[in-house]
């Protein structure tokens, strides 16, 4: 298969990071169409259950846009969501720096874990669903942790505010299953994924040798 005669791909996202993991693999979208959908947690949803459908809503919402723009009959649509959750609690996606506060308070000392939800749609408008899970063990946090990573900014926005390829890389003691997951897109799934559905990833790094 050329390059030409593989299916286009649509990430159904806007995340500059989901973005960098898929061009680390040797895949870059052909277009981006991020799904504006409703994130907060259902009553009483476990943090599994949650990442795997907001991934899949997105997919869904990403595909009938494309659907709409006379685009989606031979794309595949990729999504992914993204869950950071002490025991059963889901931690925020914070905006608001008390909101980021409160979830390294959690997360100082202890183990927490993360969950993706992936979700691909195919040409023929099959599904196809994937759940990672990674463990994480943050250290203990001091006084000058807490106040230089809050005035950073670099959690704004992130699941369980705090992002794991930057700064607060620094506090993780232990990972146990896939870094990339904790970034925000499970890589090895991924390219399972894909490959499984006709979009080839490794031609790609032949054809960049």
């Amino acid at each position: 298969m050329t390059p030409a005669q593989r299916p286009s791909l649509i990430l159904a996202s806007a995340s500059p990071r989901r973005l960098q993991l898929l061009e680390q693999i040797g895949v870059t979208p052909d277009q981006m169409i991020p799904a504006d959908i409703d994130e907060a947690p259902r009553k009483g949803e476990a943090p599994r259950s949650l990442a795997t459908r907001l991934a899949r809503e997105k997919a869904e919402a990403a595909a009938k846009i494309a659907r709409l723009k006379g685009e989606g009959g031979s794309a595949i649509v990729l999504a992914a969501d993204t869950v950071v959750a002490v025991g059963r609690r889901i931690l925020p996606k914070p905006e608001l720096v008390d909101e980021a506060a409160a979830c390294l308070r959690l997360l100082s000392g202890r183990a927490h874990k993360v969950f993706t939800g992936i979700c691909l749609i195919t040409p023929k408008n099959a599904r196809r669903e994937r759940l990672v899970e990674t463990r994480v063990r943050f250290k203990r946090l001091s006084r000058t942790d807490f106040d230089a990573y809050l005035a950073s900014g670099e959690w704004r926005g992130k699941a369980g505010g705090y992002a794991i390829q930057g700064k607060a890389g620094a506090f993780v003691l232990k990972l146990i299953g896939s870094p990339s997951n904790v970034v925000g897109l499970p890589l090895q799934e991924t390219l399972n994924l894909l490959n499984g559905e006709g979009y080839p990833v490794h031609l790609h790094w032949l054809n960049s040798a």
